[in-house]
This record gives C-alpha cells, sequence and structure tokens, in this order.
C-alpha cells in the first residue's frame, strides 16, 4: 500500500508560480513511479508528468514540459510539481498518483491516489 497526501494548491494570479507537494508513505520500494495528474471540471483526467522514486528521472507531457517541472526529496519521501507562469487554464484539481513498475501517462494504470489540491488561476 502506498498513501498520498497533495498540499500547495490555492488561488493564484495568471503569471505566478505555485510547488504542490505529495507526500508519499507506505511501500516506496526502488521500482515505484509517482506521477501527477490533473482534471479541470467537465475534462478528463490528464497526465502531467512523472518521475522515478530512485534515480529521479522525470517524464512529461508534451504540451506541458516547458512551465511544469518534477523533483523529489528522498529525505522527506516528497515529490513536487512546480508550475510557473499560470493561466487560467491551468485550473485543476490536480491529483498526485502512483504504481510500481514502468512510467504510464495512464490514469488506470496507477494504483493509489491522493486526495487532490485545488489549483485556480485567476485572470
Amino acid at each position: 500500500q502506498v498513501q498520498l497526501v497533495e498540499s500547495g494548491g490555492g488561488l493564484v494570479q495568471a503569471g505566478g508560480s505555485l510547488r504542490l507537494s505529495c507526500i508519499a508513505s507506505g511501500r516506496t520500494f526502488s521500482n515505484l513511479r509517482l506521477a501527477w495528474f490533473r482534471q479541470a471540471p467537465g475534462k478528463e483526467r490528464e497526465f502531467v508528468g512523472g518521475i522515478n522514486w530512485s534515480g529521479g528521472n522525470t517524464f512529461y507531457a508534451d504540451s506541458l514540459k516547458d512551465r511544469f517541472t518534477i523533483s523529489r526529496d528522498s529525505a522527506k519521501n516528497t515529490v513536487y510539481l512546480q508550475i510557473n507562469s499560470l493561466k487560467p487554464e491551468d485550473t485543476a484539481v490536480y491529483y498526485c498518483a502512483a504504481r510500481f513498475g514502468p512510467g504510464s501517462s495512464w490514469p488506470n494504470e496507477y494504483s493509489w491516489w491522493g486526495q487532490g489540491t485545488q489549483v485556480t488561476v485567476s485572470s
């Protein structure tokens, strides 16, 4: 079992930045992959990017990689999502997810999910 707790969301003006956090607990083995997804009202859950728990290799959705950066602090069991130059269309609930095995952009392949953190970008 893996437990995930996100934080760091909020209301921010367009052009600003946010750093979201995801604290992982439970099984944090070397082949764990963590990913960030987001879901806007009325839209499907969208892959943002992911990171390998060991090694720290990252992978991103092509359309988002310029403004989104994922990193991890192994000592704190925490993965971060840095979002720069925020746009109103970034408004969504952001979720952290985990799976064992190769990285994936498909939400159905992730076994554990956090509760989500709301990001609202005002124009």
